[in-house]
């Protein structure tokens, strides 16, 4: 089961208390105070680990708590620590104080294990009070107590390029195709329910990340349909690639306008990112129908088609745009970097598209590093 949120009660162990002990042995009459310290409580930690890919293992856990610290003992004897708690959650979770609404960690590391909350400190025995004007102290201290926290764990996927388009559009059909992803596949709107990771391979040492969430619809920034409940799985990827579906219904521009409306509205962060364009289902149409669509819809955004079949192999005959060594990073933000008609299941420009998202998303990349 995909679960992307959870909520959980998390405690540290509360401090054992130091103990109130005297040494009593034969022959020794005036034995003094011997009270051991009581240990340190549990600590709390969050690792992450890459071979998880969800918070299903924590979904139904309402409260989490690390054990106690034992009490100090006689004959200066120390109460043992309490065993530390360890939550092991997938790459890209973050953890959110729910009272305040603070993000206390953001988690995108494989291995990462980082101290959340510090189990309560020990108590002193009396062994340490004993002074010249006390010589027999009564007095030992508790424990401290463990830190609670309300939290709530979301987890948001970590990818190179976020898959957005209408249900149906052929997102799942794409990652399927250029990746290692096996999403499920049918004619129908909303056919993915979750999202999915796929790795794309760029040549023998080259790959990247590529996400499909849920299709996006009018209106979603409001709360319709399953795309707002999964956009922010595409928050942390630095590249878009919008899909376009030429045998839709909706006109081309009508759906390239609404899929950036809707971008915007959830979130001007991720409204700012550099994307691209696919049309997709060119194999139901015929060529001339294709590059006279691909042609309206440039105009309808103000680019210049052309056909350059470049280092990436565009099928020839097919327009497209941008397609050059420069994949024009510094257009505005409003502007794609390239549009490709593609079709997954004839396998029409597809490695042309694997081959230029490489490109891209190297080249944003640089531009960010720089």
């Amino acid at each position: 089961m995909f679960v992307d949120s959870v909520e959980l009660k998390i405690s540290s162990g509360k401090g054992g208390a130091g103990a109130i002990s005297f040494w009593t042995e034969k022959f020794v009459t005036n034995g003094g105070p011997d009270g051991g310290d009581g240990g340190r409580g549990g600590s709390v930690f969050f690792q992450v680990d890459n071979n998880t890919d969800t918070l299903s293992a924590l979904r139904g856990r309402v409260h989490i708590k690390a054990e106690n610290g034992r009490p100090g003992e006689g004959r200066k004897c120390y109460g043992r620590k309490g065993v530390d708690t360890v939550i092991t959650v997938p790459p890209g979770t973050q953890v959110v104080d729910m009272e305040t609404g603070e993000l206390l960690l953001d988690l995108v590391e494989e291995g990462q294990k980082v101290l959340f909350i510090e189990g309560g400190k020990g108590g002193l025995g009396n062994m340490h009070f004993k002074s010249s004007s006390n010589q027999r102290p009564t007095y030992a201290q508790p424990g401290l107590p463990g830190i609670t926290k309300q939290v709530r764990l979301e987890m948001k996927l970590i990818a190179d390029v976020g898959l957005v388009g209408y249900p149906n559009v052929g997102k799942s059909t794409l990652i399927s195709t250029l990746s290692n992803a096996r999403p499920q596949v049918a004619n129908y709107e909303f056919t993915t329910l979750t999202p999915k990771l796929g790795v794309v391979h760029v040549g023998e040492y080259d790959s990247f990340m590529m996400a499909d969430i849920p299709g996006i619809i009018e209106g979603a920034s409001d709360g319709r349909g399953l795309g707002l409940e999964f956009l922010k799985h595409i928050e942390r990827t630095k590249t878009l690639l919008l899909l376009i579906d030429a045998a839709n219904y909706r006109e081309m521009q009508y759906q390239y306008e609404t899929l950036l409306v809707e971008l915007q509205r959830y979130s001007t962060t991720l409204a700012t990112r550099k994307y691209a364009v696919a049309i997709t289902k060119i194999d139901s149409l015929s060529l001339e129908e294709v590059n006279r669509l691909t042609q309206t819809f440039l105009e309808s955004i103000s680019l210049e088609a052309n056909d350059v079949l470049g280092q990436y192999k565009v099928k020839e005959g097919y327009l497209s745009y941008g397609f050059e060594e420069d994949f024009g990073v510094e257009l505005p933000e409003d502007k794609p970097l390239f549009v490709l008609p593609i079709s997954s299941v004839a396998h029409i420009n597809t490695e042309a598209l694997r081959y230029a998202l490489g490109h891209f998303i190297k080249s944003v990349k640089e531009e960010s590093e720089s």
